[in-house]
Order: structure tokens, then sequence, then C-alpha cells
């Protein structure tokens, strides 16, 4: 496996529905904050981490996200696209992308984000837990826990001191999963390109295996859900500028 972090996939393949009428003509991931599409914030900061192959899923209207990104040479990566008929959620993206994020190399740890995040996480962070990963014997996964938002305030997983997630929450603090992660390809070999199918169970299989470590991050963090958020959001920006 490779001894740093340089390949990441961004999920852009879902149909927005809470975001309509908005994404009837425009894939969410192209939407607008601050004067940028919501994935192109993503893939200045991952290139600014030095990460360079990202893979974009994308279903609903995925020819308007190439037209827009192109190549990916203008941030100075290199972007490859994995088209799906129908939206295959997370695992059966990731299964489906197998080979455009291995390219031949064999197993890889890489990072995945969702093209609909907002965050300024520095992907550098994650590069000694992916050196870790690579040189163990069975997959593990690190997730970036975030505080509980209002719209979820039971959180997701419990984040002990330790960095060990746990289900029941009485290792530590119940956090959120901020759609930010890093996954061993090892760990999706088994399931078939075109399987739909969430990442929910092999979250809950590795943290019960012990497999799957985390980190609490509490800077600028938005899944941006409906419209009323996305307003808010681009607010936000261009009130800091």
């Amino acid at each position: 496996m490779t001894e740093h972090l340089t390949t990441a996939m961004i999920f852009a393949a879902g149909r927005g529905e809470r975001m309509r009428p908005l994404t009837d003509t425009c894939p969410k991931p192209l939407l607008e904050a601050g004067g940028k599409p919501l994935i192109v914030w993503q893939i200045e900061r991952l290139a600014q981490a030095g990460i360079g192959t990202i893979v974009i899923n994308h279903a609903w209207l995925g020819a308007r996200i190439e037209a827009a990104l192109g190549d990916g040479s203008r941030w100075g990566v290199r972007i490859a696209y994995s088209a799906e008929d129908d939206a295959l959620e997370t695992a059966g993206g990731i299964a489906q992308a197998l080979r455009l994020i291995e390219r031949d190399r064999g197993p890889t740890v890489f990072v995945a984000v969702s093209g609909d995040v907002f965050c300024e996480f520095d992907y550098r962070a994650l590069a000694p837990h992916a050196a870790r990963m690579a040189a163990l014997a069975e997959p593990a996964m690190r997730l970036v826990m975030v505080p509980n938002p209002p719209f979820h305030p039971a959180g997701d997983f419990a984040l002990g001191a330790d960095g060990a997630l746990s289900l029941a929450g009485s290792g530590g603090e119940r956090l959120t999963f901020g759609n930010i992660g890093l996954y061993d390809t090892r760990m999706f070999r088994d399931l078939a390109p075109g399987t739909r199918r969430a990442l929910t169970p092999y979250y809950r299989t590795a943290i019960e295996a012990g497999r799957a470590s985390g980190e609490r991050y509490d800077g600028p963090w938005e899944n941006v859900g409906t419209p009323e958020q996305l307003s808010e959001l681009d607010r936000r920006l261009r009130a800091a500028r």
C-alpha cells in the first residue's frame, strides 16, 4: 500500500431531494455558497493537502459535474469520474469506483467526503493515520467527528479519549460523523460493482471489531441539506470576506 495519503473520493451522486427546486436543474454539489460551488471548496482543500487524485461519483445530472470541473488541472489535481445510472449510495459508490481509486496499485487507504459538506478541515492531519492503517493486517477506518448539530442532537458514535469509536456511548462523548472518513479499499473487495449499499453496516462492523478510530474536529462545518442552510452559509462566507 501507499505510505501516505494521495487519493480522495467525493460523493456527488445524490439527487438532493430536500434542495428542490434548486436541484431540479443543478446537481447539489454545484450549488454555490460564497461565490463557489460546494464541491470546489472541498477540491481546493484536498489539493492543499497534497492529494493528487480525486475520484468523483455522479448520477443525477452527472454530465454537468464533469463539464464544470473538467480534469481537475486548474486545481493541480487529477479528477476521475465514476458514473452511476442510479445512485448506489456510499458503499456501493466506492465499490463501483474501486479501480479508479486503486489505479492498479493494489489496496489503498483513501479519504472520502460528501460533496455537499462545507468545512475547513485540514486533510493533512489524516496522513499519519493513513500510513498506520495501510500497515494493518485487516482493513480499518477512521472517522472525523463533529459536535452534534441542532438537527442531530443524539450524535452517531462515542469517541473515547484513546480515539476508539464505540456504539453504545459509554466509552466517551457522543458526536456526529462529519461525513469525512479514511477507508481501506480491502473493505469493499467483496461488494460487486453496481450493488446499492450504504456505509452504515460497515461502520458498525468496524466499530464492533475494534477497527474504527476517530478524531474530533471543532472548526467550521456544515452539512448543507436545505435551501435555507445554503442561503445562511452563503451569507456567512460573503460576510467573512
